[in-house]
C-alpha cells in the first residue's frame, strides 16, 4: 500500500555486567571473607513518539541502535554500572513489527509515548551471594545475561499534514497531480483512487507539506461502506484537511455534497468533524471562474458554512497558487504552537 512509509532497523539492548569474585583485605581482619559485588544491568532500547518527525527515510541510513553494556561488579560489594537507556525517536503514528515472526510489538500512537522494544539483561551475582557456612570462601560468581537482540520493521501509515475528503469524482486525485509530483490514477469515472497517495507540495525554499489522497467517501462510509472507511483513521492524524467539492455536479448539488461528507465525519466520531477543515471548490474551469466564485458564496450561504474556503481548477491550475500559500501558513503556525517551528528546529538525530 502506497501510504505506508517502511524502515527495518535491529535494535540490540545491553548485556549484563558479571558479578565479581573478591575477597576482603584490611588490616587486623585475617579472615575478612568474600566481598564482590553485583554486575549492573543492561541498558533497555525504547521507541519514543515525536510528533515533530513525519517521515522515517533517516532510518534508512542509521539502522542499528545499541544500549549500553552493564558493568562488571568490584570488591567492597559494589556494584557495577548499569547501562544507559537507549530511546530512537520515531513519527507518531508509527507501528512496530518483529521482523522475523511478523508480530505486532505495538503502535505508537502519542507525542512521547514510550514503547520498550529490547530489554537489558540482567547483572550477575557477586560471590558475596554464595558465602554459606561450609563455603565460606566461595571463587564463584554469575555472570550477567545477555540483552534482547531483534531485528523491527516500522511501519508508518501517516505522513499527510493535509488529507483530502470528498464525494467520489470530486477531482481530489487531479487536485493532488496539478500540487505535486503524485501521479495517482485520473479517469472521468468514480473510485479512481482504490488506495491512499502521496503527494510533496513544494511552495518555496525549505517549505512544502504532504497531501494525503484517500479513496472517496460514500453515504454510509462510517458504517463500512465504499473504500474511504479504510483509511478514515490515517486521515484522522492529518493537521488540516481540505473538503474537496464539485462545484458543478451532474447530481445533486454541492450543499448536499457537504452535508454528506459531514454527517459520515460526524457518525465516524473521535473528534474528526472537529478537526481544522476547509472546503476546496474544485473544477472552476467548467463554468468560468466568475461564475464558480458566485456558486461558492451561495453554496457556503445555504450550508451556513464559517470556515475558510477556496475556488480552485485543479485541471486548469487555476487558484492553486494562493491555496498552497495559505495551507503553507497555516501549517508553520501550528508547528510554532506545537513547540518545533523554524528557529527551535535541529538536525534529526535518531539517538537523542
Amino acid at each position: 500500500m502506497k501510504f505506508v512509509d517502511e524502515a527495518t532497523i535491529r535494535v540490540e539492548a545491553g548485556n549484563g555486567g558479571n558479578g565479581a569474585v573478591s575477597f576482603r583485605r584490611e588490616k587486623f581482619v585475617p579472615k575478612g571473607g568474600p566481598d564482590g559485588g553485583d554486575g549492573g544491568d543492561g541498558g533497555d532500547v525504547y521507541l519514543v513518539g515525536d510528533e515533530g518527525l513525519n517521515t522515517l527515510v533517516d532510518f534508512r541510513h542509521a539502522r542499528l541502535f545499541r544500549a549500553e553494556h552493564g558493568k562488571g561488579g568490584m570488591g567492597s560489594q559494589c556494584t557495577g554500572k548499569s547501562g544507559k537507556d537507549l530511546e530512537v525517536r520515531v513519527p507518531v503514528g508509527t507501528i512496530v513489527y518483529a521482523d522475523d515472526t511478523r508480530e505486532i510489538i505495538g503502535d505508537i500512537t502519542a507525542d512521547g509515548e514510550r514503547l520498550l522494544v529490547a530489554r537489558g539483561g540482567d547483572g550477575g551475582l557477586g560471590n558475596i551471594h554464595f558465602k554459606s557456612s561450609t563455603n565460606r570462601a566461595p571463587r564463584q560468581s554469575r555472570p550477567g545475561t545477555p540483552g534482547e537482540q531483534r531485528p523491527l520493521r516500522l511501519e508508518l501509515r501517516v505522513l499527510g499534514d493535509v488529507g483530502l475528503l470528498g464525494l467520489p469524482n470530486a477531482g481530489k486525485s487531479t487536485l493532488i497531480r496539478s500540487m505535486s509530483a503524485a501521479t495517482p490514477k485520473v479517469a472521468d469515472y468514480p473510485f479512481t483512487t482504490i488506495y491512499p497517495s502521496l503527494g510533496v507540495v513544494r511552495v518555496g525554499a525549505y517549505q512544502s507539506f504532504v497531501i494525503a489522497d484517500i479513496p472517496g467517501l460514500i453515504e454510509g462510509a462510517s458504517e463500512g461502506a465504499g473504500l474511504g472507511i479504510r483509511f478514515l483513521r490515517h486521515v484522522m492524524r492529518a493537521r488540516l484537511l481540505w473538503h474537496v467539492v464539485d462545484i458543478a455536479p451532474l447530481d445533486g448539488d454541492p450543499v448536499a455534497h457537504i452535508r454528506e461528507i459531514e454527517t459520515e465525519l460526524e457518525n465516524y466520531g473521535e473528534g474528526l468533524k472537529e478537526k481544522p477543515r476547509w472546503l476546496v471548490f474544485n473544477k472552476a474551469d467548467i463554468v468560468g471562474m466568475d461564475e464558480a466564485e458566485q456558486r461558492a458564496q451561495t453554496t457556503v450561504n445555504e450550508a451556513g458554512w464559517r470556515g475558510p474556503w477556496f475556488v480552485v481548477s485543479a485541471a486548469a491550475a487555476q487558484g492553486l497558487e494562493i491555496l498552497k500559500q495559505k495551507t503553507m501558513s497555516h501549517i508553520e503556525e501550528m508547528n510554532e504552537d506545537a513547540g518545533f517551528g523554524k528557529e527551535d528546529e535541529e538536525p534529526f538525530d535518531p539517538l537523542r
